[in-house]
């Protein structure tokens, strides 16, 4: 089973722009969903962007499109997670997860899903 280790959170101004790693154990395989959820204090996790690993689609939550980006790179067995603008609403516990896309149908439905495994995460905040 892969498992996956988060890095790059920090502390930012609004406005600001951070990326976020996360590095599979193992190869990211093909037919896959890949994805970033966040979880605020208090709040259920949510999913915030996602890629097909093969077709290499992506997907994002309203709250985020236009301001992230996410990406692979598989000779690093690598999921970025570009944040540009960020708001204090972004502030959050970032996690990386993966599931086969057959289970799901589409990876825009990652972004709904629940995963099995989750890396420690890499906390994000952001100040006003």
């Amino acid at each position: 089973q892969v498992q996956f280790v988060e890095s790059g959170g920090g502390s930012v101004q609004a406005g600001g722009s951070l990326r976020v790693s996360c590095v599979a154990s193992g190869n990211i395989p093909n037919g896959y969903c890949m994805g970033w959820f966040r979880q605020a204090p208090g709040q259920e996790r949510e999913g915030v962007a996602s890629i097909d690993t093969f077709y290499r689609y992506t997907y994002y939550a309203d709250s985020v499109k236009g301001r992230f980006t996410i990406s692979q790179d598989n000779s690093k067995n690598t999921l970025y997670l570009q944040m540009n603008g960020l708001k204090p609403e972004d502030t959050a516990v970032y996690y990386c997860a993966a599931q086969p896309r057959y289970l799901i149908s589409n990876c825009y439905n990652f972004l709904f899903a629940s995963p099995e495994t989750w890396g420690q995460g890499t906390q994000v905040t952001v100040s006003s």
